[in-house]
């Protein structure tokens, strides 16, 4: 309809000066006349030039006076001939209006105040009510009223946008329909002659690419997992998110009351809550090293627990499957082996920004006859320089299953500062020898987490932006390419 009156209207007549004015004319929503202008505009049927007003409109304040009239004659209505105590009028009359109404009616002289109200005079016109009316109508009124209006917080000023409009090099009483595709009717009857076609506009963008995008955890995961591979480690399968206490916790020699075996610090499981399946012999020998020591130890001296040893948990440590994957390579003629894994790893903690419940842990060993301390340290100089990381420090640490044990310190470049990157030992002979390995055979192990370096290299300070329900969409589609490795 808009479309037909503009068109319509142009084929007749030079110009439509003001929009506004057309739309009232002819009982059509200026929105959509305006709507219409710009498309018409774009296919050069009409040029358009913009029209700005600055009008004043009517606050909500404003619109309650007009309809209700202003607080200061509601309060002069309310007032009686004979007068009216102050807390009576105050009842009758909205807190608001009262207060506002009693001002202004007082500064326009038209009331006694006191405790007694009574009127001054007999009769008063709403003058607001009617200039607020005149500016809801589109009415102009003086410079002096429009301030008082303002001042009070009754109108505010409005910028009105139109426009100006006159015929283009491509008008037409009616809008033609630019075809966009010749079909094989078209060409059949011959019509395709008389169409009139849409430019083709090569600069236009294509609908973007839909596609899955790797997760900055799973680009350094990668780029970790190649560099241990490069270095001739193997992965160990780490499909085993549920583990048995004795996996977990009793073949590293860890003691059944040590506080990380408590439900503070563990998710143990309710169904299944024990496994069934142990190497009953090799149970013994735990048990007994526990118990009673061996193998150069005194042992913890303590009555070790099956029902302990068999409770179902979700793995705090991916050293758990470095146990399994160990005992499994005693019970071959020994040959020497560098394991590696990097997946998820449980423990109850309190969410923050640099803590989960779950998160991923790197870890990596090497087992070999008569290694020593200098051999661990000569690793993760090697392991942390291809990973950019070439200034390290040592520090001498505990662990249950690990002595001696050490934390890892690298220097951060961007912090000035030194900041632990890691934790590393050589298993225990309580650990080792149980499971059957030559006596002569030493295992160096070194373990950090997957989410600070990443965090570090996409410069995340919060973990919960990283990892979880609460991750930015955008960040897993455009965070770029890990570098960790790349020279």
């Amino acid at each position: 309809m808009a479309e037909e009156a503009i068109l319509g209207f142009l084929e007749s007549h030079a110009e439509i000066a003001d929009s506004g004015e057309f739309a009232a004319q002819h009982g059509i929503d200026h929105n959509e006349v305006v709507n219409v202008i710009k498309s018409l505009h774009g296919f050069r049927y009409i040029d358009a030039q913009d029209i700005k007003r600055e009008t004043w409109v009517l606050t909500e304040e404003g619109k309650t006076y007009a309809e209700a009239g202003s607080p200061e004659v509601q309060l002069f209505l309310a007032v009686p001939p004979e007068g009216i105590s102050r807390e009576e009028l105050q009842k009758r009359l909205d807190p608001s209006v009262f207060k506002i109404g009693t001002a202004q009616a007082g500064k326009n002289k038209w009331v006694e105040m006191g405790k007694q109200i009574s009127r001054k005079v007999q009769h008063v016109d709403d003058k607001v009510k009617d200039m607020l009316t005149r500016i809801k109508d589109g009415q102009c009124i003086d410079a002096d009223n429009i301030k008082a209006l303002k001042a009070r917080k009754l109108i505010t000023p409005q910028t009105w946008k139109g426009y100006s409009v006159k015929r283009g090099p491509n008008y037409a009483p009616k809008r033609k329909k630019a075809a966009t595709d010749l079909t094989r009717e078209n060409i059949q009857r011959g019509d395709w002659r008389e169409l009139e076609f849409k430019e083709y506009n090569f600069s236009a963008k294509g609908p973007p690419a839909e596609g899955g995008h790797i997760h900055p955890l799973l680009k350094v995961r990668q780029q970790l997992k190649n560099i241990f591979l490069y270095m001739g480690f193997e992965e160990m399968p780490t499909n085993n998110f549920v583990e048995s206490s004795f996996w977990n916790f009793d073949a590293l020699f860890q003691p059944q009351q040590h506080p990380a075996r408590d439900s503070h610090d563990t998710f143990f499981l309710k169904v299944p809550s024990t496994t069934r399946e142990l190497p009953e012999d090799y149970v013994e020998r735990v048990k007994r090293v526990h118990e009673s020591g061996g193998y150069q130890s005194r042992g913890y001296g303590y009555e070790w627990k099956r029902d302990e040893a068999n409770k179902n948990l979700l793995r705090t440590h991916t050293t758990a499957v470095s146990t399994r994957m160990l005992y499994l390579l005693a019970q071959k003629p020994f040959e020497p082996k560098k394991y590696f894994s990097i997946d998820r790893v449980f423990r109850n903690e309190a969410v923050d920004r640099t803590h989960l419940a779950e998160f991923h842990q790197i870890e990596g060993l090497v087992c070999d006859r008569g290694l020593t301390l200098g051999d661990l340290i000569g690793v993760l100089h090697d392991f942390f320089s291809r990973i950019g990381m070439s200034k390290l420090r040592f520090k001498p640490a505990y662990n249950p299953y690990t002595e001696p044990s050490m934390e890892i310190f690298s220097y951060h470049e961007g912090l000035g500062k030194w900041v632990e990157i890691g934790n590393s030992g050589m298993f225990r002979p309580e650990m080792l020898l149980p499971m059957g390995l030559p006596e002569d055979v030493r295992v160096i192990a070194w373990g950090l987490s997957l989410e600070r370096p990443t965090m570090i290299l996409y410069g995340i300070d919060n973990i919960r932006d990283l990892f979880g329900h609460k991750v930015d969409l955008g960040l897993i589609k455009k965070n770029p390419i890990c570098r960790l490795g790349i020279n």
